[in-house]
């Protein structure tokens, strides 16, 4: 904690966490459910082709066993951020936003096989780096 008087002569406080509060508790929680959504998505597009829907009329025409992979990998660090976030670790602010954004670009290419799936966590992501960028620090004025 710190503080100091403001230009009219109002005292401030300001509070440094080290542990996660508010947005950064939610986004982990988002992260945790984001991640684990796209473990499942993976593991359902490698064990079983069939199961997922894939059309060839769309741009990005990619092996499904290949997404799964990818998808797999994604929802393995979106997890771990997840975790690390709770704890308050800065450097999980960083990566929950970069896996996040990863997260986005890869459902946005899966969009033709599963869109409501891959619309759900474009909208997670979105708010997990949101959230992630809102800060930890907090200032009052009194």
């Amino acid at each position: 904690m710190s503080g100091g008087v403001t230009e009219n002569g109002r005292r401030t406080l300001t509070v440094e966490r080290a542990y996660a509060g508010g947005w950064t508790t939610l986004a982990a929680v988002m992260l945790l459910f984001g991640g684990i959504m796209s473990v499942l998505q993976g593991i359902a597009a490698i064990v079983n082709d069939d199961l997922v829907v894939v059309t060839r009329s769309y741009t990005y025409t990619w092996s499904t066993t290949g997404w799964g992979w990818i998808h797999l990998a994604l929802g393995v660090l979106l997890v771990l951020a997840g975790t690390a976030l709770f704890g308050g670790a800065v450097w999980a602010r960083a990566v929950g936003v970069v896996v996040a954004g990863l997260g986005m670009i890869a459902n946005f290419a899966w969009l033709p096989h599963y869109p409501l799936w891959a619309i759900v966590l474009i909208t997670i992501d979105a708010f997990v780096i949101w959230a992630l960028c809102v800060g930890t620090t907090r200032t009052f004025e009194g």
